[in-house]
């Protein structure tokens, strides 16, 4: 299985495989928590980088980029199963339990989840429905499984509920640390804007001002800079890095290499530079 099958539709989720899989850009709408139960997962965005293995929990922040690798375990498997906290649901349990936090989050946007018995019993409680693909879990009781988790979530951590329940509009932040930070993502440009509290006009508009180029135009330029470094400086093979950088394809981003640099990337070494 190399796509996650849906136990629930757009909130439960179950990935089975056996070898080593890099993803591309991923992009979290929502707040995400990770069960892992066998091999190792590991998340790296622009500011943070964790791995977890077998029994272990991660809860992703909403509005993130970031890079997966799914490695399987020593029994030759990986398991892991992904619960979207999606906002709708979210604001009705925050009705329902009489919730709202009144203060900013501001800490960490990813967060390994310390274990304990309670949220140990409630992962394996959902482990035999994933294993099943979801045949035998209605929507009744999905959304239960995940009021169940949120609920115990905040008994082992009751600082979540600023995580949670943070509510606050977006608002702008500092485009260029952002731009120069995330770049080698490989997402549209409405994504960017959208993480920089800005609308699509507003984002094209602030970034000609920044960076004094169209934003497709300064991306392409920036991977291929970084692209260029890494295999002048680091000697990084082109297979190894374009997907990386943001590239869809290793012709692709020869093609669009060749076009700025004048060569293609397999050509330079240290001893043969150019502009």
């Amino acid at each position: 299985m190399e796509s996650p099958a849906e136990i629930l539709p757009g909130v439960i989720f179950y990935s089975y495989l056996s070898t080593e899989r890099k993803q591309k850009a991923c992009f979290w709408n929502h707040h995400t928590l990770v069960l892992q139960v066998s091999g190792q997962f590991t998340l790296e965005t622009s500011a943070q980088a964790i791995s977890m293995g077998a029994g272990e929990m991660l809860l992703i922040g909403k509005n993130q980029l970031g890079m997966l690798t799914k490695t399987p375990g020593a029994g030759g498997s990986y398991e892991t199963i992904v619960i979207s906290l999606q906002e709708d649901l979210m604001r009705k349990i925050a009705l329902e339990e009489k919730l709202e936090s009144g203060m900013k989050y501001i800490g960490l946007p990813n967060l390994l989840i310390p274990s304990n018995e309670f949220l140990q019993g409630y992962f394996q409680s959902i482990v035999p429905y994933a294993r099943s693909s979801g045949a035998t879990m209605t929507d009744e009781m999905g959304i239960l499984k995940v009021k169940e988790g949120v609920k115990l979530l905040l008994l082992a951590l009751p600082a979540l509920e600023s995580f949670l329940f943070d509510y606050s509009e977006p608002h702008k932040i500092d485009l260029r640390k952002f731009m120069l930070n995330n770049f080698h993502f490989n997402v549209p440009v409405e994504k960017f804007a959208q993480l920089t509290g800005r609308s699509l006009a507003g984002f094209k508009r602030d970034f000609q001002k920044t960076f004094h180029l169209p934003p497709r135009q300064w991306l392409l330029s920036q991977r291929l800079d970084a692209a260029k470094f890494l295999i002048e400086n680091k000697h990084q093979k082109p297979s190894a890095i374009y997907l990386d950088l943001g590239f869809e394809s290793l012709s692709h981003f020869s093609h669009s290499f060749k076009k700025k640099f004048g060569l293609v990337p397999r050509a330079l070494n240290p001893l043969r530079l150019s502009k």
